[in-house]
Parts: C-alpha cells; sequence; structure tokens
C-alpha cells in the first residue's frame, strides 16, 4: 500500500495536535485506522508525544517536523502518529514507561518507533535534524532487513512494561500516625534549608508534600513541618518562578534557588500551589500568602481562563525565545520608569547589570518587601503595561477535566481563606461547565476546546479530581453532591480491580485497550489518580454515610503503605489525604443559618481535610438530628464517629476544634 498522502490534525480538539496540522509530515491522530494503515504498509510507526507548552517540543517541530527532507524520509517509511500527552495521558505513561525503560530516562517530546499493533522496539526523546534523520534511515533499515531482531526487542519491551503495569498490590496494612510521622520525617531530611524546596536543580514545587506537611503539622503541632511549608512557599513567592508582576507560577527552576524557571506556566501547577497557599493563609495569617494567595487566584481566573472554564497553559517561549516576555534588563527598566524609579525597581527585582538569565537580562525577583507600597504598584503597573507590548506566550486553550477539577477546589478554598466570593462564583461556573461540556451519556471525558469535547474518554484522575471539587463545592454551596456520587459510582465499578480491593488502574476496563492497562500510583507533577480517588471517596463516605465509599477508601490508602514507607517524597497527596483519615477526619456540622457567623468561623478555623457542612435539622448525612440548641446555631465536631456535645460561639468552637486535633 502506498502512503496515505495528507496531515490529518487540522480538526482536532487538541491545539498541540494542531499547531503541526501545517506540517509537510503526514501526522495522524492515535486512531485504530491510524494503526491498521501501518499493518496494511507493512511499516513502523513514528510516533511522537508532546504537549503545547512544551519548549524542545517545539524546536524539534520547527527542525525536524517542518523540514521537507525529513517529512519525505517519514511518509514513506512510516505512519506518523502525533499525541498531546495531556490529552491522551494513558498512551503517555505506556510509552514513556518504555523510553524510561530503554534509555534509563524521560521527557518530551518523546519519540518512539512502534509495531503495528504498538509495541515499541526503540525510544528516545529530542533529536536533532541530522541525528533524526540518521535514525529514520537506520530505523527503516533494520524493519526492513532485521525484522526478527525488531519482534525479539519489541516483545521484550512489552513483557517488561507487563511488569510495571502490575502497580502496588492491594491489601496493605492501614495507614497510622506512625507511618504519617515516619514519611513527613523522611521528607525533612531531603530539604533544602537554605532555598526551600526538596533536592537540588532542577527544582519543582512540592505541591502536594507541602500540603501534606501542611496538615501533618494541624495534626501534631510539628514546628519543623511548618517551617519547612513556609521557608518553601516564601522562597518560591519572592524568586524567579514566580511571576513578581502578574502573579502565577512558571513550571519548574532550573537551579537550586528558584531564581530561573522554565517558563510555561501550567494549570495544574497554580492549582496545587493556589491550594497550598491558601491554606497556609488561612492556618497563619501570612501577609506574602495572603498575597501570592490572592495573585494567583486571579491569575488562574483572567489569564487562564476561556468560557467559564480554565485553559491548560501558556507556552514557555514568546516570539521565537524561551521567557521573552518576562526578562529586563537595567536599561530597560531605565526606558519604560525613568531613571530614579528604574534604578529603584532593578534594585527591588534583583536586576544586574550582568543578568541572571540569557543576554544580560534578568527575570524579576522579590526577595524583600518594597518600603514603599504605593510606588511598587505604581510600578508594577507600568511594567506591566509596557510587558503587554512585548511578544506574548501562546494559550494552549484545551480544557482538561482533572486540572479544572484541581482549580475548582483550590478557587473554593481560596474565597474562604480570603473571604473572596468572586472565587468562589467562579469555581461554581466552571464545575458547571465540566458537567454541561465533560458529561456524554452519562460518562466523563477528558477534555474538550472551544465549547467542543473531545473523543478521548475520562481517565481516574479525571474521576477523582472533578468528584473532590464538586464535594468541596456542596459543602460550600449545596451543589455538587449527587453529581459526585455518581462519579464515585463509575470509578469503583470501572476503574477499581475487582481482584485487588484498594488497586486502581488509570484507565476504564471499557476504554480502549492499550499494549499494558495503566496502573501508577506514585504522585508525580499531579497526583495520581489513585490518591485523588482516595480523597473523593474519603469525603464522600463521611459526606453520605456510605460504607462502601469509606471502605474503599481505606483500602485504597492502605494499598498506599509502601509509597508512604519507602518512597515518602513520591507520595505527597498520599501524605495529605493519610493525615485527614488519621484525624477522622474531623467534621464539623453547624445547624443554622447558611450565612451564620458560626458556620464562617468553622470554615475559616477547621483544619485541612476536614469537611464543615452547615444547613437545617436533617438536611444532610452530617445534620441528621441535628438542630439549633435552644434557638441558637449550633456547631457539632466529630472526629470519625465520635462528636463532641454542641457549641454555640466562637470561642467554644475555636476551643472544640482545638481539642479534637
Amino acid at each position: 500500500m502506498s502512503p496515505v498522502a495528507g496531515n490529518t490534525l487540522g480538526g482536532s480538539t487538541s491545539p498541540y495536535l494542531r499547531q503541526h496540522a501545517d506540517n509537510p509530515v503526514h501526522w495522524r491522530e492515535w486512531t485504530p485506522e491510524a494503526l491498521a494503515e501501518a499493518a496494511e504498509r507493512d511499516v513502523p510507526i513514528l510516533l511522537s508525544i508532546g504537549y503545547a507548552a512544551c519548549h524542545w517540543c517545539h524546536v524539534m517541530a520547527h527542525e525536524s517536523f517542518e523540514s521537507e527532507d525529513v517529512a519525505a524520509v517519514a511518509n514513506a517509511g512510516f505512519v506518523c502518529i502525533k499525541v498531546d500527552r495531556e490529552e491522551r495521558p494513558d498512551l503517555d505513561a505506556v510509552y514513556m514507561n518504555a523510553t524510561v525503560a530503554l534509555t534509563g530516562q524521560g521527557g518530551w517530546p518523546m519519540t518512539c518507533f512502534l509495531t503495528p499493533d504498538g509495541r515499541p522496539f526503540f525510544c528516545g526523546t529530542y533529536y536533532p535534524k541530522l541525528g533524526f534523520l540518521q535514525l529514520l534511515h537506520a530505523v527503516a533499515e533494520t524493519w526492513r532487513d532485521r525484522r526478527d531482531e525488531v519482534e525479539q526487542a519489541s516483545e521484550q519491551i512489552a513483557t517488561e512494561l507487563r511488569s510495571i503495569s502490575a502497580g502496588l498490590p492491594g491489601g496493605g496494612a492501614p495507614v497510622g500516625p506512625e507511618l504519617c510521622d515516619h514519611a513527613v520525617a523522611a521528607v525533612l531530611k531531603d530539604e533544602d534549608e537554605a532555598s526551600g524546596g526538596f533536592g537540588g536543580a532542577p527544582k519543582f514545587p512540592p505541591s502536594a508534600l507541602l500540603e501534606g506537611l501542611l496538615r501533618h503539622h494541624e495534626r501534631t503541632g510539628s514546628s519543623p513541618a511548618l517551617q519547612s511549608v513556609q521557608r518553601t512557599c516564601a522562597a518560591m513567592a519572592r524568586g524567579g518562578i514566580y511571576d513578581q508582576l502578574a502573579g502565577g507560577f512558571a513550571r519548574y527552576s532550573v537551579d537550586p534557588h528558584w531564581v530561573v524557571p522554565h517558563f510555561e506556566k501550567m494549570l495544574y501547577d497554580n492549582a496545587l500551589l493556589l491550594r497550598v497557599y491558601a491554606h497556609l493563609a488561612r492556618r497563619t495569617g501570612d501577609m506574602l500568602a495572603r498575597k501570592v494567595t490572592q495573585e494567583t487566584a486571579a491569575f488562574i481566573i483572567s489569564d487562564l481562563g476561556a468560557g467559564g472554564m480554565f485553559t491548560s497553559s501558556l507556552d514557555a517561549d514568546a516570539g521565537g525565545s524561551e521567557g521573552l516576555t518576562y526578562v529586563w534588563t537595567r536599561p530597560e527598566l531605565r526606558s519604560v520608569l525613568g531613571a530614579d524609579d528604574g534604578d529603584w525597581a532593578a534594585s527591588l527585582f534583583g536586576v544586574t547589570e550582568g543578568g541572571t538569565f540569557d543576554h544580560g537580562a534578568s527575570v524579576l525577583q522579590l526577595r524583600r518587601d518594597p518600603e514603599d507600597g504605593a510606588r511598587f504598584e505604581s510600578v508594577r503597573a507600568a511594567l506591566l503595561t509596557a510587558r503587554a507590548s512585548r511578544p506574548q506566550p501562546a494559550r494552549d486553550d484545551k480544557v482538561v477535566t482533572a486540572w479544572n477539577g484541581l482549580a475548582i477546589t483550590a478557587l473554593a478554598e481560596a474565597s474562604v481563606a480570603l473571604d473572596q466570593p468572586e472565587f468562589l462564583s467562579a469555581a461554581v461556573e466552571c464545575a458547571r461547565g465540566l458537567l454541561d461540556l465533560h458529561v456524554l451519556d452519562g460518562r466523563l471525558r477528558r477534555a474538550g476546546l472551544g465549547g467542543r469535547v473531545g473523543d478521548s474518554a475520562a481517565i481516574l484522575e479525571d474521576h477523582g479530581a472533578l468528584a473532590t471539587a464538586l464535594l468541596t463545592l456542596y459543602q460550600l454551596t449545596g451543589f455538587g453532591l449527587d453529581e459526585a456520587v455518581g462519579l464515585l459510582d463509575v470509578a469503583l465499578e470501572h476503574f477499581a480491580d475487582p481482584d485487588q480491593p484498594g488497586r486502581w488502574f488509570d484507565t476504564a476496563d471499557d476504554a480502549e485497550k492499550l499494549m499494558v492497562r495503566p496502573a501508577d500510583p506514585i504522585d508525580g507533577a499531579t497526583p495520581s489518580g489513585a490518591s485523588l480517588i482516595a480523597e473523593a471517596l474519603q469525603l464522600g463516605g463521611h459526606l453520605t454515610g456510605s460504607q462502601r465509599y469509606l471502605a474503599a477508601a481505606q483500602a485504597t490508602l492502605s494499598s498506599a503503605t509502601p509509597i508512604l514507607a519507602r518512597a515518602s517524597r513520591s507520595g505527597g497527596h498520599w501524605l495529605a489525604v493519610a493525615e485527614a483519615a488519621v484525624q477522622g477526619p474531623i467534621q464539623v456540622a453547624v445547624a443554622g443559618d447558611p450565612s451564620s457567623p458560626l458556620l464562617a468561623a468553622a470554615r475559616r478555623l477547621a483544619p485541612g481535610g476536614a469537611l464543615v457542612i452547615g444547613g437545617g435539622v436533617d438536611s444532610t448525612e452530617l445534620l441528621n438530628g441535628r438542630d439549633r440548641v435552644d434557638g441558637a446555631d449550633a456547631a457539632y465536631v466529630c472526629r470519625g464517629t465520635v462528636c463532641d456535645l454542641p457549641v454555640t460561639t466562637v470561642g467554644e468552637l475555636s476551643a472544640a476544634l482545638r481539642a479534637a486535633v
């Protein structure tokens, strides 16, 4: 069969794939038809996986995929398939495991060569044009002349991947306070106390880990845990990884001091960090944490908002150069601000003569608070206006269900921390939009674009993150419980391993059958699907009284004991959920008016992972048989199934909560 002419990515719901729609490479999406084409032509598959905000994905695209000579070789000898890792994380997981198994490391762009039935036999990441051309010729020759070697290699890799996909067994020991204490102690040993964070460069925001440490502090009163959170949050907020002019965090820092970021801004990073800073602000009143909470929430809503939901990312590149939008030289500051304000801003923001970035430019930092707040705001406004005239990073407008779920939860919690009802309104609007667009025939989809939902089925993390978001909104607004219960029921039916209680697959039992069925419980840049569903089941179980949900949550947490025991830094969200479980979690039910000061105080004072609900007697599971006391609003504080006597004043409630932790 001769090669099928043309590139078919133009109709994709992925902005990343659409970026490649004009390539001379005859890209296809991952479909059964594309695999069948490879079998019919008897050629291998060239699989390229990346995402829209990926700097080196753009570099390889410009160097190779836009090249006619590369396209000629690729089109003649391969079926070429492009995958957006954010839209198809199941495919990304399978072939990333293969890449790591073969090379010892992974990353994007990911470049894999597969048999027509999807088995990988050679994998790598970025290749410069000359090396990539040589590789294409070599793979095509090997396929043609030494097919037996390809078959042997692909089968060995497939066997290894099936072993990896076994994941963690279910049925571990129950999670208890000793395990949480051990995990925290192990994490704190790895802290960089001088610069904040854990480990060395490149340094990623340890979002879920910080939330777990905060919850540990609330349970135990541990000063080292709280101090670690405070050091890391302050270092990130004052460093170049944080946009000192417009708010929002970049993906990671290339150095150990948070100075120079990789400039892409991801929704999931900002959502997870927003939750941490909101929690820290609520717990300590720290003014820097309050400032970052306000600015990050505003960044998510204004810069990533679209149609009531939130888009995926802002690109690392602008105008063909990484970071061009954000960095400054001293002469540029003086040109925009004048000599006096320019020199003052250079000193304040750490803009040096030699620069901290390329070509003598500096990334803005804010290592101290400005002495003159009004002057600072004037300078910031002027720099933002000037920055707006520069080339701006492209935005990936894809709406990913899981990441929007994380944003909903974070915005809802930020609304409580700062008493900002507009953040809660944005969260509710997003949730309604997701439910309207991303649920078809009772099943959740992974992503959408421009009001059109994609074909990819939702995975476990989508169900867990959205269910938790809806249960969070339910506690604040009364909306979302039935929809969350529906998601939990689907998850239990289609994602739970029926043979090993507590073990979960990342794809549904009726989803597309891949070479292996992914099942990765390790927390990464985002929490794992298993840890997210554990949180949702725990919340749902206590809010509804469902023993089925609570038993599933307990079994799921038990399966994660090896992570907390032996790889604590890879179990940040597991730690957060475990700390809530060890506390009960604490539940506060306020019988009274929705605008009750007692209910507002309960939300403000309750520890992370607590459940807080308000309403009339018998209006919800937690208020069954619980009413006002002598006409006064009353709060019932419970830990697990053990409840205190009702209290009617904020002072009594505060004392009851202190006694409960």
